[in-house]
């Protein structure tokens, strides 16, 4: 048998052909927390390996005036620097207790665990992704100072430990390797001579000749971190790209900055000549596609602000108009989001919550996922059901059973995804809504995988051959779309069993699958785009979204059956049973019926709601169970999912 190994490690092949690495991914080497501090022993479980494989982690309180915390496992958990300071290291028995195999351990530090939402960004040693460096200054120029990066560095940050020092900044895009900035302030590139002439390679970089105070005076010590630029090394075949340096230039519109992934973490810096804070954004407190972004200074010790400049894309991020002047030029460090492995089990990527409302406003839904959407429904009352996204932005709606625009209630109603690292907090008046007193409720709650679910945000351009790219990483199965602005428009989905890219159903109606004269696609979907015909209904000059599914072996199932009147196991392939299932007749009318573990698949009695529809939950029917394989369909089932000769859409998750 293989051995089971972590992301980079070693294993047996088990044919006799030896030792043969292990793929990485960014989630082992790369992670947004979000927590709140205690001012006690806290562990922070964040799935990075430091005690084996070192790092960073950068802290911020994220509504107070406290500074940035920066400690490595290079210096030692009781070194502290702030990058909105000169200072030298700051010594403190509690700054972090231990560095864990899946995370670390804060002590009772002001800085890293005051009484605050948190935020902190853990960087894994790992090569073509990032290293840290230490050394103590000789005094003499050029020198070398060697990395285990593995790849030339995209950007690097030197900053003295034992003296009051600015942060001095390297990136591959500045004018020239003698040109840096500086991280602690807002100052725009200078040639200081600080670096080297000599470039960076992929085993040294270099030091300068002027101000070695900065970085090489004699007896004094330094560290620096170091970050790679599209260096490949990542996924299953070791090619993909997950940390890319770059740079871009204002020209007065909208602009799109292409990185060939999907980042979810963003430091922005303006170069060239004027005066501007740096920037941190992430995907976890938010970047949403409609430019809404939760922003921290690296250089202040200023609490986190709202600033609309920066919206993710499935292959960059485009930066709006009013941010960039014109001409002006701006370096970043960008991130790819995770997780880049397919998932094993389904309990890693969807999660039923049921609940009783309490009454009580900004309630926090546990969850043990981090979800990317969220479909909420009343059960024992009518209420229509509302489709929540990550994306898409905290408090940012759809009707699943409406054909309305998308709506906005920010921090009011709805799934925040940014206070909390699982589940999400409600808003601050869901007691209204989402948390009535005496009102029962489920939570399906969604997490983008590769092979599982993806969401891509787009607008249309109602020309045929628009090119819609998507991180799903295999063919989806099962894509729905729906219009977010301009007139209304009802749910279109298209699955493979309908067969052509012109027959679809409704999300939001009864409606058998049938040939709507109308064209979705143009082309077979790939397991990296699609592409769209001219129709509105999901190529409209507006904004849109669309979310894709796919069979994943073990987790979830797309699939089709044919309806025999009689009990019927369909085999999902699982090992567990189900623990949701979806169907919908397409040959002639019918509701979309939803089950779920959390208010039972069992037999006698199997809850059920109904997705297109505001009904309450029917309660007391046996027509779905679940089975080792995937779930039952039993002989008191109704024609709507089990007629005769009538077919059937399914998804089903483990």
């Amino acid at each position: 048998m293989p051995l089971q190994a972590t992301s980079g490690a070693a294993s047996y092949d088990g044919f006799g052909g030896g030792v043969v690495a292990e793929p990485n991914y960014i989630e082992s080497v790369f992670s947004t927390y979000l927590y709140t501090g205690t001012g006690a022993s806290l562990t922070i479980t964040n799935g990075i390996d430091l005690s084996t494989k070192g790092g960073l982690v950068w802290t911020k309180a994220r509504p107070a005036p406290v500074g940035h915390g920066l400690v490595d496992t290079a210096r030692g958990g009781t070194k502290l620097l702030q990058s909105n300071t000169t200072a030298a290291e700051d010594t403190f028995s509690s700054y972090i207790t231990s560095f864990n195999a899946n995370g670390y351990t804060l002590g009772a530090s002001g800085v890293l665990n005051d009484v605050y939402s948190m935020v902190s960004w853990t960087f894994r040693k790992q090569p073509k992704f990032f290293d840290i460096v230490t050394w103590t200054g000789d005094g003499t120029t050029n020198r070398a100072i060697p990395h285990n990066l593995g790849s030339t560095p995209g950007c690097y940050i030197v900053k003295s430990t034992s003296a009051a020092t600015d942060w001095i900044v390297w990136h591959r895009s500045l004018t020239g390797n003698s040109y840096n900035l500086v991280l602690n302030t807002t100052a725009a590139q200078a040639n200081y001579g600080l670096f080297s002439t000599t470039a960076p390679n992929s085993t040294n970089i270099y030091l300068g000749t002027a101000y070695p105070a900065y970085y090489n005076d004699s007896g004094q010590t330094y560290v620096a971190y170091l970050f790679a630029h599209d260096a490949g090394g990542f996924g299953n075949t070791s090619t993909d790209n997950v940390i890319s340096c770059g740079s871009f230039v204002g020209t007065g519109s909208d602009l799109s900055v292409n990185l060939g992934y999907e980042p979810q973490w963003l430091l922005v810096k303006r170069a060239s000549s004027g005066t501007e804070n740096w920037a941190v954004y992430d995907n976890m407190r938010g970047m949403f596609v409609n430019y809404d972004d939760n922003i921290l200074f690296p250089n202040t010790s200023g609490a986190e602000v709202q600033v609309s400049r920066i919206a993710p894309t499935a292959t960059g991020f485009n930066v709006a108009s009013g941010y960039p002047a014109s001409g002006t030029t701006y370096i970043y460090i960008a991130i790819r989001r995770g997780p880049m492995a397919v998932p094993t089990l389904g309990t890693s990527v969807f999660e039923p919550v049921a609940y009783t409302g309490t009454g009580t406003d900004n309630r926090i839904i546990t969850s043990s996922i981090t979800p990317d959407s969220v479909i909420p429904s009343y059960r024992n009352t009518t209420g229509a059901k509302y489709w929540y996204d990550r994306l898409r932005g905290s408090g940012t709606y759809l009707i699943i059973t409406g054909t309305n625009a998308e709506g906005n209630e920010g921090a009011t109603y709805g799934p925040q995804f940014n206070k909390v690292q699982t589940g999400y907090q409600q808003g601050t008046s869901d007691s209204g809504f989402l948390n009535q007193s005496s009102y029962t409720y489920v939570n399906w709650l969604f997490k983008r995988a590769p092979g599982f679910f993806d969401e891509v945000c787009y607008t249309g351009n109602s020309t045929s051959g628009l090119v819609v790219n998507h991180n799903l990483a295999v063919v989806p199965e099962l894509v729905i779309f729906k219009k977010r602005a301009g007139a209304t428009g009802g749910w279109p989905v298209w699955t493979t069993s309908v067969g052509t890219g012109t027959s679809f159903n409704y999300l939001n109606a009864t409606s058998a699958v049938s040939n709507q004269g109308v064209q979705i696609f143009t082309t077979t979907p790939t397991s990296s785009a699609l592409t769209l015909g001219s129709w509105t209904g999901v190529n409209d000059s507006n904004t849109m979204v669309a979310y894709l599914f796919a069979t994943c072996a073990g987790v979830s199932k797309v699939g089709s059956y044919t309806g025999t009147g009689a009990a019927q196991t369909i085999n999902c392939g699982f090992t567990g049973g189900s623990r949701f299932v979806l169907i919908k007749r397409t040959d002639s009318t019918g509701d979309w019926y939803v089950w779920d573990s959390a208010r039972g698949i069992i037999p006698s009695n199997d809850p059920y709601l109904l997705l297109n529809s505001t009904a309450a939950e029917v309660t007391g029917t046996d027509y779905v169970d679940t089975t080792s394989v995937g779930f039952d369909i039993t002989s008191t089932a109704p024609a709507a999912i089990n007629a005769n000769g009538g077919t059937f859409i399914f998804l089903a998750i483990a």
